[in-house]
């Protein structure tokens, strides 16, 4: 993002994560605030990742995606990521973050893409 108010506003998310954990109201809230600035900057792709960002922790009271491999996946790794999914993953939701930071980047679009693409079908 190249809104100076939106790049404050993540690094606020960011850091009440790491100071109150997962916050649903505060975090929804900020997120929406975020994808207004997402949708100035017409960046759909991000605008979209921040809204299912926030339905599924409106939906299931936390963040139960885990962070994109750079590899290939395997057959039993489906497995253990499944198994990952099923508990609050803050770690990646901080990735997801820091991917809406700069999406100009192709490997953070990329990443973004396979975010979506996960809570879709989640």
């Amino acid at each position: 993002m190249e809104n100076a108010n939106a790049l404050k506003l993540i690094k606020k998310i960011q850091s009440d994560l790491i100071t109150e954990g997962l916050v649903i109201e505060n975090i929804v809230s900020d997120l929406k605030k975020l994808r207004e600035y997402a949708l100035l900057e017409e960046k759909p792709v991000l605008v979209k990742a921040i809204r299912l960002t926030y339905e599924h922790i409106l939906e299931n009271e936390a963040f139960l995606i885990g962070i994109p491999n750079d590899e290939p996946i395997e057959e039993d790794q489906i497995i253990n990521n499944e198994e990952a999914d099923e508990e609050n993953n803050l770690e990646s939701l901080q990735y997801i973050l820091s991917l809406f930071k700069d999406i100009e980047n192709k490997h953070n679009l990329a990443d973004l893409r396979e975010y979506n693409t996960k809570l879709q079908s989640f």
